[in-house]
């Protein structure tokens, strides 16, 4: 765990994904691993679960917890259907890939460039949440990706 941060400083973000796992200690570790985050701050129970912890990736932030079904929270392995994926920005999404891969990752897609400018791939983390790693190759405007979506449609 990295050093305990000054945590009075004010937030730039203003959303911020807010994850449960059934294992939590192990996701942050995985996390931190296999996708490339930092562990910022862990508030840790006396049970042995984690009440909270920040984790920073690229500037961004996520957090995360221990489940608590008591409180309607449970990790992702228990749903019957995806609820949600987190959709993360890197700077290099075949190297992100690559790491991610190797730390054993299940990937879903493997990195291909997308209609509206970006790169990207698929994971699945342990427990089994959805991640969608993004890099832009280009920024389109609103006009230029609908007529990209409009091509893709369209017969030859």
């Amino acid at each position: 765990m990295t050093e305990q941060p000054d945590l009075s400083a004010g937030r730039r973000q203003r959303i911020v994904p807010a994850l449960s796992y059934d294992d939590a200690p192990a996701m942050i570790e995985f996390l931190c691993r296999a996708f490339g985050f930092e562990e910022r701050f862990r508030l840790d129970m006396p049970d042995g679960s984690v009440g909270h912890c920040s984790l920073i990736i690229e500037g961004e932030e996520i957090t995360l917890a221990s489940a608590y079904p008591e409180g309607g929270l449970g990790g992702p392995g228990r749903l019957p259907h995806l609820h949600a994926s987190v959709m993360v920005y890197v700077d290099d999404v075949d190297a992100h890939y690559a790491h991610a891969a190797a730390e054993g990752a299940k990937v879903l897609q493997e990195p291909e460039d997308q209609f509206f400018g970006d790169r990207t791939y698929r994971a699945e983390d342990p427990e089994g949440g959805r991640w969608w790693f993004h890099q832009e190759l280009e920024q389109l405007t609103a006009e230029e990706v609908q007529a990209a979506m409009d091509a893709m449609e369209t017969p030859e």
